[in-house]
């Protein structure tokens, strides 16, 4: 079954391998620049690792995000672009980034 939900459309010029070749462009994950810093302001002293940068959609951060916290073991969330985890886990999501294949991560 196709990840495509589209099932008709009028325009008679659409291809779906046009929308197919798009996609692939926005899971470029090699090229992003992603940053990790540590952050205590307004956490009530906790520390927190935010990572930002990601481009792409919020569907795709909040799938990064899910596998980051899993593969951690701790909580955390999404919000506004940017991956917050709970804890100080710097170096290792800076390791896990590097195997899901984010190349450019500081």
């Amino acid at each position: 079954m196709s990840k495509n939900k589209l099932v008709y459309s009028t325009n008679p010029d659409y291809s779906l391998e046009e929308n197919e070749e798009q996609n692939d462009l926005n899971k470029e994950t090699s090229s992003q620049k992603l940053r990790i810093r540590l952050e205590t302001k307004h956490r009530a002293g906790k520390k927190a690792t935010i990572i930002h940068g990601f481009e792409g959609s919020d569907n795709e951060l909040e799938v990064l995000a899910k596998q980051l916290k899993t593969k951690l073991g701790v909580g955390g969330s999404v919000k506004d672009g940017e991956i917050i985890i709970q804890g100080d886990y710097v170096q290792k999501a800076k390791d896990l980034l590097i195997q899901l294949g984010y190349k450019n991560t500081k």
